[in-house]
């Protein structure tokens, strides 16, 4: 079964997500994301069957009405995209400015749909203003209308009276997590928030995150965390402190868009990063992943196609 992604979105999990998925318990209560981005991990999961309740926050509020939007009006959202692209035609980059122009006015999320599928390398950005900056990507005009409609009815499909969407601080979050979640979080880095914090434009705090960890800890509720990494001699962000008692791999993500177009061959690494919490509650030994050592099947596949089983036949049709 295809996994339906209708925002392109630089930083999404979503090619990562049949790995980190290995390390979630067979059944949970409720997903928790607290820097859900696009909802890839979420939605990986959904496909897989794992859980039948989700919370997905991002501060990024356009970001998080959007993915409200194609969950709640998968037709709605589709036919305003569908419109959207049909009038690029006579002159595609004036019109994508145009309509980001109305977007950093409005700050309506149908028209972010737009710029993320069009923009370069679905790379969000904000001026030191707050508005949305981003060019067009000139090589292509964005998904099709009818793709996009097919992955916006699956997310629909599988979100759809399972998932509550805010646009929280993930602070704020605390009080309303529960032991029984399982938490995943992709803390944001420069540029992708709209939120005036400069925190969020630099990163998260690492202290402040160090003392949201340790109030899950407290709670006992399972966790995993995609933090630091590196690429080719560079690494990005510290380890998370030993105190947080967390076990650290490395994930392979491949090559960025970014070493593939200038030409090189710098392979960049993720570190992921289990609880106790959630090792007592997993039988698989987390290890390092490398993309020529990974099993063909992964338990995301295997999951997805036995709830493929039970779908109805329209809806196979429609993903």
């Amino acid at each position: 079964m295809r996994i339906p992604h209708p925002i392109q979105y630089q930083g999404s999990k979503r090619n990562l997500a049949p790995v980190i998925l290995k390390y979630f318990p067979e059944k949970i209560e409720r997903i928790v994301e607290p820097f859900a981005g696009t909802g890839a991990v979420s939605v990986a999961c959904a496909s897989a069957g794992i859980s039948k309740k989700y919370w997905l926050n991002d501060c990024n509020k356009p970001l998080s009405e959007l993915l409200k939007l194609i969950i709640s009006k998968p037709d709605e959202v589709s036919g305003y995209y569908e419109k959207l692209w049909n009038r690029q035609h006579s002159d595609s980059i004036a019109h994508y400015y145009k309509v980001r122009q109305e977007f950093n006015r409005t700050d309506n999320p149908k028209l972010f749909l737009y710029l993320l599928s069009r923009c370069v390398k679905g790379s969000v950005r904000y001026n030191s203003e707050g508005y949305f900056n981003q060019s067009p990507d000139k090589r292509r005009k964005g998904a099709r209308p009818d793709n996009m409609r097919k992955n916006i009815c699956g997310v629909s499909f599988l979100l759809k009276g399972k998932s509550v969407i805010s646009s929280l601080n993930y602070k704020e979050m605390i009080s309303g997590i529960k032991n029984r979640d399982l938490i995943y979080m992709d803390p944001p880095y420069q540029g992708v928030c709209r939120d005036k914090d400069s925190r969020y434009y630099s990163g998260i705090d690492y202290s402040e995150f160090s003392d949201f960890l340790s109030e899950l800890n407290k709670k006992g509720a399972p966790y995993l965390i995609s933090y630091d990494g590196k690429c080719g001699s560079k690494t990005y962000g510290s380890y998370l402190p030993d105190s947080l008692r967390l076990k650290r791999i490395e994930l392979e993500a491949g090559r960025s868009s970014q070493a593939t177009l200038l030409g090189k061959k710098d392979v960049t690494y993720e570190s992921l990063y289990l609880s106790e919490s959630l090792l007592k509650l997993i039988d698989i030994e987390p290890r390092n992943y490398r993309k020529q050592h990974y099993e063909q099947m992964t338990l995301l596949e295997r999951k997805a196609a036995a709830y493929e089983k039970n779908m109805p036949e329209f809806i196979k049709e429609i993903i």
